[in-house]
């Protein structure tokens, strides 16, 4: 379930906040399975001697989980760092928020807040606390925001992938393989800039016809596009055999956007 970014500069009332938000949010879910609310409190860290930003980061990713909720009670005045926190729910793929405690005074031996900025991915959605504790958090805001909301999708490069069916590249690679070689039989045997190519090889679906020829193209640049769409087609692999047709109408699509 989500994270919860306190930010603020010492005595801006954080360890209260955060304990109203854990009030609030374990009273939430009824007639289903409890949901657990954590507290990463910075001062308890610093008193077992394993202060630090890289105990709370530790911490909190050991305590991220799909199902609970982890609040990060610490001033989290540098932006790297709510950066960092950020990341850690977008990797476990569930939302967060930030919500900042106004008042309080520097400290000589903290860092100097950087305000969070609403326009950066990581600083948002932003909520600011009263600066009179008397007055309460707007709960109804923060739990649409943590529960009403998909969680950012996470990168490419550690997103799984979906298994490919058995020898699916292998067809795809065969399919376009021959689509390019047609396409260049064409060319020997007459095709000229602005006729239409038609084309008719295996696999490929009734409704690709074909090819409308802009100009004279060589096997270099069609082998060079031919990889480009095999590496494409790798970061979004299909479910089989089913989808060759499909995709070999993509690749024509294209070749017709590329070849211009």
């Amino acid at each position: 379930m989500p994270l919860i970014m306190l930010c603020g500069l010492p005595g801006s009332g954080k360890s209260r906040r955060a304990e109203e938000l854990r009030a609030a949010l374990s009273s939430k879910e009824k007639g289903g399975s409890e949901r657990q609310v954590f507290v990463v409190a910075e001062a308890e860290a610093a008193a077992t001697g394993s202060g630090g930003r890289a105990a709370l980061r530790a911490e909190a990713e050991r305590l991220l989980s799909r199902r609970d909720v982890v609040i990060i009670d610490a001033g989290n005045e540098l932006k790297s760092f709510r950066y960092e926190l950020y990341c850690l729910s977008k990797h476990v793929g569930t939302p967060h928020c930030l919500v900042l405690c106004p008042g309080g005074t520097p400290c000589s031996d903290r860092p100097p807040l950087e305000l969070p900025d609403s326009h950066n991915r990581w600083d948002w959605p932003l909520f600011t606390a009263p600066e009179d504790l008397a007055k309460l958090l707007p709960m109804p805001e923060i739990h649409a925001a943590l529960f009403e909301r998909l969680p950012p999708p996470a990168n490419k490069s550690t997103r799984s992938q979906p298994l490919q069916a058995a020898g699916f590249l292998h067809q795809l690679d065969r399919l376009t393989q021959d689509m390019v070689a047609a396409l260049m039989a064409a060319q020997r045997n007459g095709i000229q800039p602005g006729q239409f190519i038609p084309l008719a090889v295996d696999g490929l679906g009734q409704e690709s016809r074909g090819l409308l020829l802009c100009r004279s193209v060589g096997l270099p640049e069609l082998s060079r596009l031919r990889r480009q769409f095999l590496s494409y087609a790798k970061m979004h692999p299909g479910e089989g055999e089913e989808n060759l047709p499909q995709l070999g109408s993509m690749f024509l699509q294209y070749l017709s956007s590329n070849l211009q």
